[in-house]
């Protein structure tokens, strides 16, 4: 791949990272300019966040059966660019004219126009985060196949990927330490929003230079298994032959069976031309590979549920913390760049520990997966102690009944956070890692294009689901005409005890997570490298 087409297509994943950085603190943005609850913008913030990494699996069935990687980018990054520009829009500093109301930072200034403007670019935002997550890595990768063979071979990186690492480095840097010092709201959206309508003009100029990537001429595998679906349950009915007890055959979930009898009724044409009343037995065996994960796949949503929490109520608690090393006044966005820190490297260390220990590499995931629920149960206890710590230390110092809008500092330092926020990124680091090697090795190799897909979904409902269970955990806790431990504002709300909750249902699901793994039967890995 030339050096100009990489360029063309990585100047997307600069613009994701300095986009990533500008939205971990939409939070803030609610509670400090909207002025909204502390728990409805944190439900906002994690339906958006939820639906973006939910919404790939339906990407990539569109970039299967329809579309190809290179029109999903394309409108993706286009629908990126809009509404990154509709959320810059969307604050009090823009069209206050137009809007007929004031450009103060505060609610009596945001109108029904920039309300629609807003909850616009969350979705067109999304859209784009989707269809990133679903494509670029991919799209990126059937390019590659195109370099020469002296590149293939050559164990020395390419300038150009240099250059490209280098700069991934400095937006991260520009991003938690540049940014979050520039005051207007407009202008902190703005600036991702030009990146990234630059960086999809730059990637559309390319477009004749890229390889050719169409729909798959089979379809997506989801049709597969919508089939056997289909097949069986025409065939209810219908008896299995006697000699049908043959590989590839399992004996499990012996229903869909029926997807592979053939009708005698109906002659070779009709049998070749009904794909929906015939499946292959090949076909079979990889759908019920795909529901035996079910259960498993299950337990790892309570993960999301704790991930989910980081850049919501931990971001809040940060926000009226002191946040001040000497004259310096910390960004909130470093949070973020210890975290990522700590999500990438920390798996690594992981895996040499397994190599060490000589452990089989089909045992590697679900380890790694039980390894990443222990951590979230540190983490909500350490979260839970510096919550209480935080609450005894606002009372001391009379500031239980401070509204939302009060300039008075808590006197605790910020990194108080810090530990909580290194486990939540080891939490999703781990879950990350082992997640996808777990699809890696007990998926069908047709679906090997939705693997990190699945990842992000099951991530995706945990954070969708927390929104639900602050719901649920409040409603409990008001029984007996006791207090809801969520109030108006942080300080007067129990957030200890809603963490304290977390811990006890996470290690509820991993005491699950580890029957469910006791039972499943692992297939070897693919090949042993699980790097």
């Amino acid at each position: 791949m030339a050096s100009s087409s990489f360029v063309r297509i990585t100047v997307l994943l600069w613009a994701d990272i300095l986009t990533a950085y500008a939205l971990f603190v939409m939070m803030t943005y609610l509670t400090n300019v909207w002025k909204l609850n502390f728990t409805h913008a944190a439900a906002i913030v994690n339906v958006f966040s939820g639906v973006a990494t939910i919404m790939p699996i339906g990407m990539a069935f569109l970039v299967d059966a329809f579309m190809g990687d290179y029109w999903m980018l394309l409108l993706s990054s286009l629908a990126y660019s809009f509404g990154l520009s509709f959320l810059a829009m969307s604050t009090p500093h823009v069209l206050p004219d137009a809007a007929r109301n004031c450009d103060a930072h505060k609610p009596d200034c945001i109108g029904d126009a920039q309300k629609v403007l807003f909850y616009t670019a969350l979705v067109l935002i999304a859209i784009g985060i989707s269809g990133h997550i679903t494509s670029l890595e991919s799209f990126l990768e059937q390019q590659k196949e195109n370099q020469t063979s002296a590149q293939e071979n050559s164990e020395k990186p390419m300038p150009h990927q240099v250059a490209g690492s280098l700069f991934v480095v400095l937006l991260a840097i520009v991003g938690c330490i540049a940014l979050p010092y520039i005051k207007p709201w407009s202008v902190r959206f703005g600036i991702p929003a030009i990146c990234t309508v630059v960086a999809t003009f730059l990637f559309a100029t390319g477009s004749r230079s890229y390889k050719p990537s169409g729909p798959q001429p089979e379809g997506s595998p989801l049709t597969t298994v919508c089939r056997v679906f289909v097949a069986s349950a025409s065939k209810t009915f219908r008896h299995l032959p006697p000699n049908d007890i043959q590989e590839p055959y399992t004996r499990s979930l012996r229903c869909l069976d029926k997807a592979a009898i053939e009708v005698q009724t109906q002659n070779q044409e009709q049998i070749e031309q009904s794909r929906w009343k015939l499946c292959t037995r090949e076909e079979v065996e990889d759908t019920k590979m795909v529901i035996r994960m079910i259960p498993m796949w299950m337990t790892f949503i309570m993960c999301g549920v704790v991930i989910s929490i980081g850049n919501t109520y931990f971001l809040d608690q940060a926000n009226d913390m002191n946040r001040k090393v000497g004259e310096l006044k910390v960004p909130l966005p470093i949070f973020k760049f210890f975290y990522d820190l700590v999500k990438d490297k920390f798996h690594k260390k992981y895996v040499k520990l397994t190599e060490k220990l000589m452990i089989p590499g089909k045992y590697v995931p679900p380890y790694g997966i039980i390894v990443a629920m222990l951590f979230s149960i540190l983490c909500c206890i350490t979260a839970a102690k510096v919550e209480t710590r935080r609450l005894d230390m606002i009372r001391s110092h009379g500031l239980l009944d401070k509204p939302n809008d009060s300039k008075e500092i808590i006197p605790m330092s910020v990194f108080w956070l810090l530990p909580q926020f290194l486990l939540l990124g080891a939490v999703e680091g781990m879950s990350n890692f082992s997640i996808d090697q777990f699809f890696t090795n007990q998926a069908p190799a047709s679906m090997s294009r939705y693997l990190k897909l699945f990842r992000h979904s099951v991530i995706g409902a945990g954070t969708v689901g927390s929104v639900l269970s602050v719901y649920v955990v409040g409603k409990f806790s008001e029984r007996g005409g006791r207090k809801n431990w969520f109030q108006d504002t942080l300080n007067k709300s129990r957030l200890d005890n809603y963490y304290w909750t977390l811990t006890v249902l996470s290690c509820i699901n991993l005491f699950l997570c580890i029957l469910v793994a006791l039972q499943y039967t692992y297939r070897d890995p693919p090949n042993e490298d699980v790097n």
